[in-house]
C-alpha cells in the first residue's frame, strides 16, 4: 500500500519487487546471504496499463484555447513537451533553469526517484516558463494540486473539443509518444522521462506499434480486379 493507504499500481510492485531481488542478488554474490533459493522466487507478471495521450494536433488545439488559469495552462503545455511529472514541475525553481546563449536546460532532483537529472528544453518549452522573477524562487506561481484544478483541467480539454478523459499525468504520456513519433530513439526517450529500466519506456513504443496498426486499417477498401 502507499502511504496513503492505496493499493500500489501494478508497475510500481514491479519495479520495487525488482529492485529488492537486485538487492538479494548482489548479497548472495558477496556472501552475505547463502540461501539461494531466494532468487528463485518468481516476479510479478509485467503488464501493459492504459495510458491516455493527446496527439500533436489536440495538443495543438489546446494551446489555442483559453484556460481559466493560465499558470496550469502553462505548466500542462510544458509537461507536454518535457515530460516532467506534476511533482517536478510544481517544485521547479529558477536556480534549476540553465538560460545559456541559445540552449536552454533545467537540472533538478526527480521526486519520485530523488535522483539528479538534466534535461535540455525547446525555446518553446523556455517560453512557457516566462521571464525569470528574482522575487520568488518558484516558476510556476501559484499551481495547485486539487480537486479545483482537475476539474478545470477537465473544462479546458473539453472546450477544445477533447473528450478523453486527461489527467495531468497524460501529458507525460504525450511527451513521449511524440518523441517517439516524431523520431526519436527508444533510449533518448528513457532518458528523456528519467526512467531506469528500458521496459518502462517500451510501453510507449508498444502504443505507438498499437497505433500505426490503427492507421494501416483507415483507408476503405478497393474494389479490386486482379
Amino acid at each position: 500500500l502507499t502511504k496513503n493507504g492505496t493499493p500500489l499500481k501494478h508497475g510500481t510492485k514491479y519495479s520495487y519487487f525488482n529492485r529488492f531481488k537486485a538487492t538479494i542478488k548482489q548479497a548472495y554474490d558477496e556472501g552475505y546471504i547463502t540461501n539461494h533459493k531466494l532468487l528463485r522466487v518468481k516476479s510479478f507478471e509485467e503488464k501493459d496499463s492504459q495510458r491516455e495521450f493527446l496527439t500533436f494536433d489536440e495538443v495543438q488545439a489546446l494551446a489555442n484555447t483559453d484556460c481559466k488559469y493560465n499558470v496550469l495552462k502553462r505548466a500542462f503545455l510544458f509537461s507536454c513537451l518535457t515530460g516532467l511529472r506534476w511533482s517536478d514541475i510544481y517544485k521547479l525553481s529558477w536556480n534549476e533553469v540553465r538560460d545559456e546563449n541559445d540552449n536552454y536546460r533545467i537540472f533538478f532532483k526527480q521526486q519520485k526517484t530523488d535522483d539528479l537529472e538534466y534535461m535540455y528544453i525547446s525555446k518553446q518549452a523556455r517560453d512557457l516558463l516566462g521571464n525569470r522573477d528574482h522575487s520568488n524562487p518558484r516558476v510556476f506561481v501559484n499551481l495547485n494540486y486539487g480537486s479545483g484544478t482537475n476539474t478545470e483541467l477537465l473544462r479546458w480539454c473539453m472546450k477544445a473539443g477533447i473528450t478523453k478523459h486527461i489527467t495531468f499525468h497524460c501529458a507525460r504520456h504525450t511527451a513521449a509518444t511524440l518523441q517517439l513519433e516524431y523520431g526519436a530513439d527508444i533510449y533518448t526517450v528513457m532518458k528523456f522521462l528519467g526512467h531506469k529500466d528500458i521496459r518502462t519506456t517500451q510501453i510507449y513504443a508498444h502504443i505507438m506499434d498499437n497505433k500505426m496498426k490503427e492507421t494501416a486499417n483507415l483507408l476503405p477498401s478497393l474494389n479490386l480486379e486482379l
